[in-house]
């Protein structure tokens, strides 16, 4: 998901049963469902059962994602910069460099082509309108081209 879609989930929009979570995505008034593996999921009720009733006392707010209850410039919503500021940290505590939060989005393309080869999927997974957006996971590299045929 881009990070403006996963801030602006509600709670009561997310599907527990059969894993989807509907977003508003950019641009605003349309909305995508996606789709959410069961780790996903559990990573969501974890969330839920752990963390975010201690915030939601301060917020009392429909959103899914709360910023921390000691943010007083927050909205009782996870904002965008938050998320890019989990990411960094996330991101600096385990010595990876260089990837951003769009780069996740980008590897569950190339993760979901590699799974599946079917461009549809990923086109229905990322939400993309067009499918030539999709294509791009489609793309093989030179040394990835060399080892699939050295491996057959």
């Amino acid at each position: 998901m881009r990070r403006a879609a996963v801030c602006n989930i509600d709670l009561d929009d997310v599907d527990f049963q059969k894993r989807m979570l509907p977003a508003q995505e950019k641009g605003g008034g349309i909305y995508h469902t996606y789709r959410i593996s069961k780790e996903g999921m559990d990573a969501i009720r974890d969330y839920l059962d752990h963390e975010r009733e201690q915030d939601n006392g301060q917020w009392h707010s429909l959103s899914l994602f709360l910023p921390a209850s000691n943010v007083a410039q927050a909205t009782g919503r996870l904002g965008v910069r938050t998320v890019n500021n989990i990411w960094n940290a996330i991101c600096w505590d385990t010595d990876v460099e260089g990837r951003t939060c769009h780069s996740a989005r980008h590897a569950m393309g190339k993760y979901l082509m590699e799974k599946t080869g079917n461009v549809a999927g990923v086109q229905k997974q990322l939400g993309h309108k067009n499918a030539a957006y999709s294509m791009q996971y489609a793309r093989i590299t030179g040394d990835e081209l060399l080892e699939a045929l050295d491996g057959r």
